[in-house]
């Protein structure tokens, strides 16, 4: 399927074969330096060994690095939905923004625009379904933060990509509980963190692990407040994304 967009070829070499199986995960990234130039130099640098599959500056250009049918090297140690080797099934986008560390801002609405033609188009070619449209930090939630609480999603899902559910109001009234809790009310917010597909073991314990995993939980669908505090909003907010999967749904 050829694209209807403008993109500009600017090939980098850190990419190889992907291994035998289906292209289905479309991972979202910020770059997280001080410059888009920056970022595109650096992705593009053979001593850098890594990649993405394509760029977007804030004002809209999309840059190219690495063809789709290649394994970029975007995601790192990363996990979802029992697979480890993300790169081999996914497409990786890089969205230019300075990040938590050099500055975060929000990302413009001529870039958000570009961003979900070009996710619309490659979730057509590749049957990418709204669940495995991801975040760096759901892939990686102990390593990464991006694209970060501050990227648009519900815009993003109302434009065609991803799955998306009202976050519960933060002042929902109920029991919260958060690192050093156990019992069978922690092992069930896992077991709905696992059945989204997050890396995360049932065990009864909300450790540091869980932590990292529902502060990235929290990043995705319940940005207004990203604590690590498995708090009444974010438990119900989890519990209805659980139940608009299609797997799930379909079930019923």
């Amino acid at each position: 399927m050829k694209s209807s967009l403008s993109i500009i070829h600017k090939p980098s070499p850190n990419f190889s074969q992907r291994r035998s199986c289906p292209t289905d995960i479309l991972l979202l990234h910020y770059t997280g330096m001080p410059s888009c130039e920056d970022a595109i130099g650096w992705l593009c640098n053979p001593e850098s060994q890594v990649s993405s599959h394509y760029t977007i500056t804030e004002s809209g250009e999309i840059y190219q690095h690495v063809d789709e049918a290649m394994r970029a090297q975007h995601a790192g140690a990363s996990f979802w939905a029992g697979e480890s080797d993300i790169n081999s099934r996914s497409i990786g986008i890089e969205i230019c923004n300075p990040g938590h560390t050099h500055g975060y801002k929000d990302f413009p609405k001529k870039q958000v625009a570009v961003l979900a033609d070009l996710c619309r188009e490659i979730i057509a070619r590749h049957n990418i379904p709204p669940q495995r449209v991801l975040a760096h930090s759901d892939v990686a939630p102990e390593r990464k933060d991006d694209p970060g609480e501050k990227f648009p999603w519900k815009i993003m899902a109302e434009k065609g990509v991803g799955l998306w559910v009202k976050p519960e109001p933060l002042d929902r009234k109920g029991g919260s509980f958060s690192r050093g809790d156990i019992g069978a009310h922690v092992g069930a917010m896992q077991r709905m963190l696992s059945v989204y597909g997050y890396g995360l073991e049932v065990s009864g314990t909300f450790d540091e692990k869980t932590e990292a995993v529902v502060k990235a939980f929290q990043r995705h669908f319940r940005p207004k407040k990203v604590d690590g505090i498995a708090d009444p909003s974010t438990i119900a907010t989890l519990h209805k994304l659980v139940m608009a999967m299609p797997s799930i749904q379909n079930g019923r």
